[in-house]
């Protein structure tokens, strides 16, 4: 109805905003920027989201963020208000502990993250390294000649948010993977985190520096991947045309959408804004216009009065 125009819904007719509610039956939803920053929920979030549900949409909430488990996502949603179950939360941390039950992985994780990951890991039965500071001893001399170990059992390195990300993890996990059979594996590519006054690493970061060392590529299992809600699709779950795909950041959330084949919308209560819109639909780069919106509100929340 929109496509790749990204459209201010807010200077459109009801009738037409109506109407465009009426093309999707299924919502698949970022959550930080989105419905919530950090622990604040956004004004009107809870409300559009419950309200889908009411008018018989499914919903879902896909998260990059790798440092909860679904249950804790979960949690979370409620004590906010947001009318969720657990298995419409679509996180990275879960989906990275089913891909390698899924694939009968009877190793060891050795884990650059959070303890969601490795909760999640617990939770299907596969043993990893534990998480935390490992800090570099001295010198890199006096670290690798009586510091550094590996450990044999390692079949996996897996990378998420980590703020304890260090020169020896870093080159035990290229150490590792310098092995073509050990599998490398990233929640997310996520680059960074911009705050006021200050820009904070994210996951993507930590991927691209192990990358670099590795001389390997990590398979990616969280958004702008398809892998994320694979599952939906192959099930039947939901049909991608009839999908809406929101979202704050236009790299991940809304180059997903595009992957999927997914109507998209883009809220201005994060990463991406109108002008970096403007500034892809002037460029050549056809790369570029894959990352364009459908639509665009400022917040969600201003979709309840259309609802």
């Amino acid at each position: 109805m929109f496509k790749k125009t990204a459209t201010k819904l807010l200077e459109q007719n009801a009738d037409k905003v109506t109407q465009w509610l009426d093309t999707f039956d299924a919502v698949i939803t970022d959550c930080d920027g989105v419905l919530w920053v950090y622990g604040d929920v956004l004004p009107g979030a809870v409300e559009v989201m419950n309200r889908f549900k009411e008018m018989g949409k499914k919903i879902f909430f896909c998260t990059n963020n790798s440092t909860k488990t679904r249950k804790e996502l979960l949690v979370k949603s409620h004590n906010m208000g947001f009318n969720i179950t657990e298995e419409e939360v679509i996180s990275t941390a879960h989906s990275l502990a089913a891909y390698l039950k899924n694939r009968n992985f009877n190793k060891k994780v050795f884990v650059i993250g959070s303890e969601g990951i490795t909760k999640e890991l617990d939770a299907v039965g596969i043993d990893h390294t534990k998480v935390g500071p490992e800090h570099m001893p001295g010198s890199l001399q006096q670290y690798l000649s009586n510091h550094f170990k590996l450990d044999d059992n390692i079949g996996a390195v897996v990378v998420g948010f980590d703020e304890y990300f260090s020169f020896p993890k870093m080159t035990k996990a290229a150490s590792y993977l310098n092995n073509p059979e050990c599998l490398f594996i990233a929640t997310n590519t996520d680059e960074r985190f911009p705050m006021p006054n200050m820009v904070v690493p994210g996951t993507g970061s930590f991927v691209r520096a192990i990358e670099t060392c590795a001389e390997r590529k990590a398979t990616v299992i969280g958004k702008p991947n398809v892998a994320i809600c694979e599952h939906l699709i192959k099930d039947g779950t939901i049909v991608p045309e009839r999908t809406l795909m929101i979202g704050d950041r236009c790299n991940t959330d809304i180059l997903l959408g595009y992957n999927c084949g997914f109507q998209t919308m883009l809220v201005g209560t994060g990463i991406h804004q109108l002008n970096d819109v403007d500034s892809w639909k002037a460029s050549d780069d056809p790369e570029l216009h894959k990352l364009l919106p459908d639509v665009y509100l400022p917040k969600l929340g201003d979709l309840l009065p259309y609802m």
